[in-house]
C-alpha cells in the first residue's frame, strides 16, 4: 500500500480542478456504500441492432479463421495464458485467483476498500483483472460466428453467467478500476454481435435481468467518475470507448442517448489530448499508442454503425495515429519499445498468433488507404474486415498525409534513422504525459538498435507494475537503459511507481535524415543540471556512431555508460572491443530469404549467424552484467510479467568525449 509521503507527492501533482473532482468522486463513492443507485426498469423489448452486415463473414481468410480457432480450442480446453502464467483452470475459472501468488482477492468487499495495489493482500492484480476483460469471450464468440459451432457459444454463456453472479454491482476487485469496466463493455458488445444466430443469445443477453443490472451499472459507473486531470490518459480513452460502444449497442436505457453523446464529446477531446500533431500517442509508451488506437477504432465503427455522429476530429486523430504507427515500425512491422507495456488490448477477435501491429495497420489501410511509403502488411485478420463493415462511409479526413515516411516526429522527440537492414531510434521527446507522466522512464537519449528485426542494442521493457517495486525502479531507471547515467541517479526523479516529481527536459538539436547519406541526430537534457548530457547519433551505411558529452561548470560527478542487448545477442568482451553474435531468422522486407554472413548450413534459406563489433569508449572501464538480482542489471522483458536474462554492458569512469562505434558486418 502507499505510505502518506506518496499521497502528499501525488495530491502535489494535482491542479484544483482535479483536486475538487476528486473530492466529489469520493462522495459518491461513500454513497454508493450505502445505497447502491438504482437502474430503471428494463424496456419490455429490447431490440439488438449491434450486427455484422451479411456476407462479412466470408471475406475472412481461411489462414486467419485457423488462427482464430486454435486459440478458441485451447480455451476450449481449459488453457490460457496470462503475462507469462499459464493457467489450465479456464473451463471453469476462479475470477478472483492470482495463479502466480497462489492468492484470492476478496469478493465481497466494498470495491472501493479493495487494496488492490496490495500484492500481499490480493495477489498481482494485473493477473485477476486481465481474464475479467473478457477478451477471451470476443475469441471465442469470433470462433462461433466463422464456425457456426454452438459449443463455443455455449462457453461464453457458461462463463458470463458465472462473472455476473460472482461480481455483483460495486463488490469486488473487478468494479475498482474504470479501464477494466470499459474494456468489458466493448468485449460485451462484440461478444453479442458475434453471437447473433445462436439460438440462447437472447435469452443471454437482452432477456437477462442479470445481464441488465450489470449493463446499467457498468456505464452509470463509467459516466459518474470518468477519469480526469493528472489521470485522464489512456484509461480515459477506454473508459470513454466502452460507454460509447455500449450505449450505441444497446441503447435501452433513459440514460444512453445521454451517455452516448457525452462518451463521444469526451472521447473526441481525449484522442486529442492524448495525441501530438504527429499522431504519436502522447504518453510516449508504444503499447499504449496500439491499445489507445484500437479503443478509438473501435469506439469510431460502433458510433458510426448505430448512426452516431463521429466527429471528423475523432477520424483525424485516428488517422495520424495510424500514419504515425507506419512511419515508426521496422522492417518485421514491430513499433519501439519505448515507455511502459503492460500488454493491453482494445478489442480481441483474433488467435493469438495473429500479428498485432500489422492487424492495425490492416485496418488503417481499410478505412483510410495506405500510402505509398508505407511498409507492405504481411498476413491477414479477422479483425479489420469486421471492423471496417460497419463503417458506413470513408471517413472524412481534413488533415494532410505525409507524402514520405516520415523520420522525425518532432513534438514526440522521436527520430527512427534506418540504412539497409539497420533501425535506430533515438529519444529526444518530453518525458511522458500530464503532471505524473505515469508510463515514462528514465530514457532520456536513450537508443533502441536493430538489425532485420533483431533488438541488438535493446529498451529492457516494463516486466511489472505493482507488488516487485525494485523490478519496477529497475526496468523504467536511467541504468535500465542505453543512455549516460551521472552520479548514480536517474535523469528525472520517480515519487511512486507510477508518479515522476521531477521531469528532464530533452531537445532536439540537430536531424539529418536523407534518403542517402548519412543520417544524423543530435539532442541534449537537463536532468543533470547543471551538467548537461548531449548525445550525437550518426548511421552511415552498416557504422552507427554514438558520441556522448557531458557539458557545464563543475564536477557532475562519476559516469556509468550502459548497452543492453537483446536476449538473441551473444556479447564476448575483450578490452574495449565487444564481439557480437545472433541468429536472424525467416525473411526481409522484400519477400526474399535473409543474406547469410556467416555459419549458414547448407541447404537453409532461413536462417542466418550474423554478426556485429562494438568499439567502446576506452576512457570508461568495461564490466558485463547478466541476469544479476542484487541489485537487478541484465535483464529484458519480451512482455508484461516475463523477463529473461540478457547481456549489459556498463562502463564507468569521468564522463567526458565518450565515442562508441558499432558496425555491422
Amino acid at each position: 500500500m502507499m505510505g502518506p509521503g506518496w499521497y502528499l507527492r501525488r495530491l502535489s501533482r494535482m491542479g484544483p480542478a482535479e483536486v475538487v473532482g476528486r473530492a466529489r468522486h469520493a462522495v459518491v463513492q461513500r454513497q454508493w456504500r450505502s445505497a447502491l443507485p438504482t437502474p430503471p426498469n428494463w424496456p419490455a423489448h429490447p431490440r439488438v441492432t449491434a450486427t455484422l452486415p451479411a456476407g462479412v463473414l466470408g471475406k475472412v481468410s481461411g489462414e486467419a479463421v485457423a488462427r482464430l480457432v486454435a486459440t478458441a480450442d485451447e480455451l476450449m480446453a481449459g488453457r490460457a495464458e496470462f503475462f507469462g502464467v499459464e493457467r489450465t483452470d479456464f473451463v471453469a475459472p476462479d475470477w478472483f485467483l492470482d495463479p502466480k501468488t497462489g492468492r484470492s482477492a476478496p469478493s465481497d468487499m466494498y470495491a472501493f476498500d479493495v487494496p488492490y495495489r496490495s500484492e500481499d493482500t490480493v495477489g498481482d492484480i494485473k493477473q485477476i483483472w486481465e481474464p475479467s476483460r473478457h477478451q477471451h469471450l470476443t475469441v471465442l464468440a469470433a470462433a462461433y460466428a466463422v464456425t457456426g459451432s454452438s459449443a463455443y457459444a455455449t462457453r461464453v454463456a457458461e462463463h458470463l453467467r458465472s462473472w455476473w453472479a460472482a461480481n455483483p454491482p460495486l463488490r469486488g476487485p473487478h468494479w475498482v478500476s474504470g479501464i477494466e469496466l470499459g474494456i468489458r463493455l466493448l468485449s460485451w458488445v462484440w461478444t453479442r454481435r458475434l453471437l447473433d444466430g445462436w439460438e440462447d443469445a437472447a435469452e443471454l443477453f437482452e432477456q437477462n435481468p442479470d445481464f441488465q443490472l450489470q449493463l446499467w451499472h457498468h456505464q452509470n459507473w463509467l459516466a459518474t467518475l470518468r477519469s480526469h486531470g493528472s489521470s485522464a490518459n489512456n484509461h480515459v480513452i477506454a473508459e470513454d470507448a466502452g460507454l460509447l460502444a455500449a450505449a450505441c449497442a444497446f441503447g435501452w436505457f433513459p440514460e444512453s442517448a445521454g451517455w452516448r453523446a457525452e462518451a463521444m464529446r469526451s472521447l473526441d477531446v481525449q484522442l486529442g489530448r492524448n495525441t501530438f500533431p504527429s499522431g504519436l500517442n502522447a504518453e510516449l509508451a508504444s503499447e499504449y499508442h496500439g491499445l489507445v488506437l484500437e479503443l478509438g477504432l473501435a469506439a469510431a465503427a460502433e458510433a458510426d454503425a448505430a448512426g452516431t455522429p463521429v466527429p471528423d476530429s475523432t477520424w483525424d486523430v485516428l488517422l495520424r495515429m495510424t500514419d504515425a504507427l507506419a512511419s515508426i515500425v521496422d522492417n518485421r512491422m514491430r513499433p519501439p519499445r519505448q515507455g511502459d507495456a503492460d500488454d493491453g488490448f482494445g478489442l480481441i477477435v483474433d488467435g493469438t498468433a495473429t500479428d498485432r501491429w500489422a492487424s492495425l495497420l490492416a485496418s488503417g489501410e481499410a478505412l483510410f488507404g495506405r500510402l505509398d511509403w508505407w511498409p507492405t502488411i504481411p498476413g491477414d485478420d479477422v479483425r479489420t474486415p469486421l471492423l471496417a463493415a460497419l463503417v458506413s462511409r470513408t471517413p472524412r479526413v481534413t488533415g494532410v498525409r505525409p507524402g514520405r515516411r516520415p523520420a522525425h516526429l518532432r513534438d514526440a522527440g522521436m527520430t527512427i534513422l534506418r540504412s539497409g537492414r539497420v533501425w535506430v531510434r533515438c529519444d529526444g521527446g518530453p518525458h511522458g504525459f500530464l503532471s505524473i507522466a505515469a508510463h515514462a522512464h528514465a530514457d532520456a537519449l536513450s537508443l533502441e538498435v536493430r538489425h532485420d528485426g533483431v533488438d541488438v542494442l535493446a529498451d529492457p521493457g516494463t516486466f511489472c507494475y505493482h507488488g516487485e517495486p525494485q523490478w519496477r525502479q529497475y526496468f523504467r531507471s536511467t541504468l535500465g537503459h542505453n543512455t549516460l547515467e551521472l552520479a548514480g541517479r536517474d535523469q528525472s526523479v520517480s515519487g511512486g511507481p507510477f508518479l515522476w516529481t521531477r521531469h528532464a527536459v530533452t531537445k532536439v538539436l540537430e536531424v539529418h535524415t536523407p534518403d542517402l547519406g548519412p543520417n544524423r541526430w543530435s539532442a541534449a537534457h537537463d536532468g543533470y543540471a547543471p551538467a548537461v548530457h548531449r548525445r550525437t547519433v550518426e548511421l552511415d551505411g552498416d557504422v552507427l556512431k554514438i558520441v556522448d558529452e557531458v557539458l557545464g561548470e563543475g564536477s557532475p560527478g562519476a559516469a556509468r555508460l550502459a548497452f543492453h542487448f537483446g536476449p538473441s545477442v551473444t556479447v564476448m568482451l575483450d578490452g574495449t572491443t565487444a564481439r557480437l553474435r545472433w541468429t536472424a531468422e525467416g525473411t526481409n522486407e522484400s519477400g526474399t530469404a535473409a543474406d547469410p554472413l556467416v555459419g549458414r548450413v547448407s541447404g537453409s534459406l532461413t536462417s542466418a549467424v550474423r554478426t556485429a563489433v562494438m568499439e567502446l569508449p576506452p576512457e570508461l572501464a568495461w564490466t558485463v552484467h547478466r541476469g544479476e538480482t542484487e541489485p537487478p542489471l541484465g535483464w529484458y522483458s519480451a512482455g508484461f510479467g516475463r523477463k529473461e536474462p540478457a547481456t549489459t554492458l556498463v562502463g564507468s569512469g569521468s564522463p567526458g568525449h565518450l565515442t562508441t562505434l558499432l558496425r555491422f558486418s
